[in-house]
């Protein structure tokens, strides 16, 4: 994996998104889905906003961010032009930074959230994209939803106009072994494919996984590591 380095040039930060990104479209033609079917989102957490702009002036334009307070301090130093995705837990008191920060979360897990979401979305005339978190692991320190839980919640989403379905989001448990994600894709692509077959999204897959992800149906994924290097 590539080391730090915090004040990156758009050179190397090119390198390393092309390399990613072969990476994606190998995974892609080895299971037979079409090019252009993933999207990459570069999970900037921790990294300042000289090395976010040196991605950015390579091309990529789409960051994962998970804490509220980062995101306030980075993302007013960034150029407009952005995607910015809220991937950590979001409390539901950080609703009101999060909806003026963020075009996307990835980790919509309850309906208080939601309402405040969607309150504070709309005093700022805007929208957000949302996938919801399913914590199809059953891990006890994992947020997101039970599995059973998935019909009635996307039911009650119709009442926040605001939100914007796009999918499902989940975890698995850590695992040397790629492969050991497999399983929690798979469930996940089923719920997806059981209860809401009209969203197409998937957001699953990080940077030891994603070629795993892709291969069972992930329309996004989440790398930081293999992209900026460790924390």
């Amino acid at each position: 994996m590539p080391e730090v380095t915090p004040l990156l040039g758009p050179d190397e930060a090119a390198k390393r998104i092309a390399s990613v990104r072969q990476k994606i479209d190998k995974a892609l033609s080895d299971c037979g889905r079409p090019q252009g079917e993933v999207a990459l989102l570069a999970v900037s957490k921790t990294f300042p906003a000289q090395t976010v702009s040196a991605f950015g002036q390579a091309g990529q334009k789409a960051f994962g961010e998970s804490y509220i307070q980062e995101a306030r301090e980075k993302i007013p130093l960034l150029p407009p032009g952005y995607d910015w995705h809220y991937i950590g837990h979001l409390q539901t008191n950080k609703a009101k930074y999060a909806a003026g920060l963020f075009d996307v979360i990835h980790s919509l897990d309850n309906l208080e959230l939601a309402a405040e979401l969607d309150k504070r979305l709309g005093r700022l005339e805007r929208t957000m994209g949302a996938y919801v978190q399913v914590n199809v692991s059953g891990e006890g320190s994992k947020s997101g939803i039970e599995p059973s839980e998935l019909p009635g919640f996307l039911g009650a989403l119709s009442r926040f106009p605001r939100l914007t379905p796009l999918g499902l989001m989940t975890m698995p448990p850590y695992d040397p072994d790629p492969e050991a994600s497999r399983p929690h894709f798979v469930r996940l692509r089923e719920l997806r494919d059981r209860h809401c077959p009209g969203l197409k999204g998937l957001s699953m897959g990080m940077s030891d996984d994603f070629q795993v992800a892709i291969s069972e149906g992930s329309t996004i994924v989440r790398v930081g590591t293999a992209l900026f290097g460790h924390r």
